[in-house]
């Protein structure tokens, strides 16, 4: 064993192989040291516990191989580029929507120069970073007002800390829902010091229980999207209208969470029951909040739009300060919302509505491309082919609702790798790779690759087949 840890190369040797590498790696030598260090200690074990008992293993030749692998796993960064070829288009785990190249370019501009953040550029004083946006959101939603948070979660909270704080809050039982990320509306409510009064039924709420429950205690009415969750059957909902009509007569503000908001119409590319901001806005709502990060295809945001005097208490909140959102946020989110100003363009040019819209032509022929790379750049490994699929939007909007596409779908010539083993490697990739196993088989949706991300995924396939098979 003595013997064994002697043939272990020195730091220093091992640091000055890996610096002279034809691809060095791109990371902090205090990084490359870390990871230099953790392969020694990692193989001193593998020794101790008789794992490694032939000198040859240690070999300089088989075990620079090992370290260069092992070092540039180590020093890749954590947040990471990932392949989206799972067909869930505003995916959460991946980040949810991506953003225009417009909103991009933003970003790039606010990361490099000063900017006028707070600064009102008519007057030379200090200004608002809500001004900045608010023009765009009240001529897109008709809303009176707007202001944005840091995501819809922190819009609710202020809302309703602002606004209904030590008071009651009507809502239909049917909407206390529990989102993704344990987001639950009663304690997103409590905490923002607002009480609960859930009225009806779980799956039947009539305009008469909103009416009884209302006494002098009562701030606010409010209706909640219940996202992936639905009632079907014997079931009744109260709509905005009424009670929109229902808080004018009483003076109560109807506040409208709609989770992933939309300002683009979808039922002209067949997808129904989602209405966009502005409907809400018409129909009466008095404070609206939704997500910039969903299916409106922005950034992380949360978005209050609505009537003047609440959004001017809204403004008035100390923990506004708390919620806001930076720089960045502000310039991708005002470049997508300008991009909505022509719907076509944005259709065009904002990923999320491109990839929603996209028609079953062109997800065949984007289907056939993508298996056209799998079998240039792992054809030793795979057979692919293409059949009709299902995607879906994401981000709860339209969950009942599939998207049609195609698949491709893989066939393993080595007949040990199972879809679950490849799907485990593909994580392992540079960048990763994510898709479904369905029937048997690993299947891509191109709905949610780029043509310039099908080699991409083609070697990544490559390299997880080899991996796998080691």
């Amino acid at each position: 064993m003595s013997a064994l840890y002697r043939l272990l190369p020195s730091m220093d040797r091992v640091l000055a192989h890996l610096e002279a590498l034809p691809e060095p790696l791109d990371a902090p030598r205090a990084l490359v040291r870390e990871a230099v260090q953790a392969f020694l200690d990692a193989t001193r074990e593998e020794i101790r516990q008789g794992l490694i008992e032939r000198e040859d293993a240690l070999a300089w030749e088989t075990l620079s191989r090992r370290i260069e692998c092992f070092a540039r796993s180590f020093v890749r960064p954590r947040f990471r580029r990932v392949l989206n070829a799972t067909g869930v288009v505003v995916h959460t785990n991946l980040g949810r929507s991506v953003l225009a190249d417009a909103a991009t370019g933003a970003v790039a501009l606010a990361c490099r120069h000063y900017s006028n953040l707070e600064f009102d550029l008519s007057t030379g004083g200090r200004g608002s970073r809500h001004s900045l946006v608010e023009g765009l959101l009240t001529r897109l939603t008709g809303a009176e007002s707007a202001m944005v948070v840091n995501n819809n979660a922190a819009a609710v909270l202020l809302v309703l800390e602002s606004l209904c704080k030590g008071r009651e809050v009507v809502v239909s039982r049917g909407q206390l829902v529990e989102i993704g990320g344990s987001f639950r509306v009663p304690e997103v409510m409590a905490k923002s010091g607002a009480v609960l009064r859930e009225v009806g039924a779980t799956n039947r709420t009539h305009l008469r229980d909103y009416e009884a429950a209302i006494t002098p205690e009562t701030a606010a009415l409010l209706r909640v999207h219940t996202s992936n969750f639905r009632i079907i059957g014997f079931t009744k909902e109260v709509s905005l209208e009424e009670l929109a009509a229902l808080g004018a007569r009483h003076g109560l503000p109807v506040i409208e969470d709609l989770g992933s908001g939309t300002l683009d119409d979808f039922g002209s590319a067949g997808l129904h029951g989602e209405p966009t901001v502005a409907q809400v806005v018409a129909a009466g709502a008095d404070v609206v909040t939704f997500s910039g990060d969903k299916v409106l295809g922005g950034p992380q945001a949360g978005i209050i739009v609505g009537r003047k005097r609440y959004l001017d208490v809204l403004r008035r909140n100390q923990l506004g300060r708390a919620l806001r959102i930076d720089k960045m946020t502000l310039a991708a989110l005002e470049a997508t919302l300008r991009l909505y100003l022509d719907p076509e363009r944005a259709r065009r040019e904002i990923p999320t509505l491109a990839m929603i819209r996209a028609t079953p032509q062109e997800l065949k022929a984007k289907a056939q491309a993508l298996a056209r790379a799998v079998r240039r750049r792992a054809g030793g490994h795979f057979e692919a082919c293409v059949r009709p699929g299902a995607s879906r939007v994401g981000g709860g909007a339209f969950p009942e609702r599939d998207l049609p596409t195609f698949l491709v779908c893989l066939s393993p010539k080595n007949p040990g790798l199972a879809p679950d083993t490849l799907r485990a490697a593909l994580l392992d990739t540079d960048p990763p790779l994510t898709g479904r196993v369905e029937d048997g088989a690993f299947c891509m949706d191109p709905r949610t690759l780029r043509p310039d991300e099908f080699d991409l995924a083609a070697r990544a396939l490559a390299l997880a087949a080899v991996q796998a098979s080691l």
